[in-house]
């Protein structure tokens, strides 16, 4: 039947069988099953400890910031502004960190966002993956970021008082009745306070196997890079075009 194709190609609910006027039982609780994991995920607290030990085992420097965000996973939800800058004490720690060095410097800040399921699954293998790759293209990497509780824009603050050339942000992405565990990848170039969604590119859907697998996703990323490295900017102005991962130009 044609529904059987669409279904081996879309995890989008098409032609669900029907009692009647209504969804079958099976169908209901299938859909009230994805329904739970996305309130899951979305009011879960991240326990950041697992990425701590795995991140230190590797010899991968790490520090742990706290966002505005006071209290529960609702007073996130409801300020979204708190999520975008960072507690006072974390802003002086950060500000010790500035350096004067040549290379360009690339920063890592990981947050649950809306979705805590997804760090927990899908941060490590991206992390891991940027490191080793910024090692490979002479990139100075900064400490690992790890900010519970966070927006995206939270990496411009960061990227600013650490004097970063380059934000890379690993956020958990809004659930759907699909997908509980998607995780997104936004790179800004020049972070600063004020930067727009405009001004930097999104890798969307993280999440393998049935989203976007991590080689797919680490690709992407480099190629933006050291396209954003070739006209100083990311954002709508940097399409991505690419087939595989590039050097950085000298």
């Amino acid at each position: 039947m044609i529904w059987d194709e669409l279904r081996k190609i879309t995890q989008a609910r098409v032609g669900l069988q029907r009692s009647g006027h209504a969804l079958s039982t099976k169908a209901l609780l299938e859909l009230e099953e994805s329904h739970a994991l996305a309130r899951d995920s979305i009011g879960a607290e991240w326990d950041s400890l697992p990425l701590e030990l795995a991140l230190a085992q590797k010899k991968i420097p790490y520090l742990s910031l706290q966002s505005a965000v006071e209290g529960s996973r609702r007073t996130y939800l409801q300020r979204p502004d708190l999520g975008r800058k960072l507690q006072r004490e974390s802003r002086s720690i950060l500000e010790s960190l500035k350096l004067e060095g040549q290379k360009p410097r690339m920063g890592v800040c990981v947050s649950n966002g809306l979705s805590s399921f997804s760090v927990q699954r899908h941060s490590l293998p991206l992390v891991l993956g940027i490191a080793e790759g910024a090692r490979k293209l002479g990139i100075d990497l900064a400490p690992v970021f790890l900010v519970p509780n966070g927006r995206v824009a939270l990496g411009d603050e960061i990227g600013q008082l650490a004097s970063l050339q380059w934000m890379v942000m690993l956020i958990g992405e809004r659930p759907g009745l699909s997908s509980a565990d998607s995780l997104g990848i936004y790179l800004t170039y020049e972070p600063r306070i004020g930067r727009t969604d405009a001004e930097r590119n999104c890798i969307s859907n993280v999440r393998p196997p049935d989203g976007l697998g991590y080689s797919q996703a680490l690709s992407r990323l480099f190629y933006l890079i050291a396209q954003a490295q070739k006209i100083g900017a990311t954002g709508v102005i940097l399409k991505d075009e690419s087939s595989e991962t590039p050097q950085l130009p000298e």
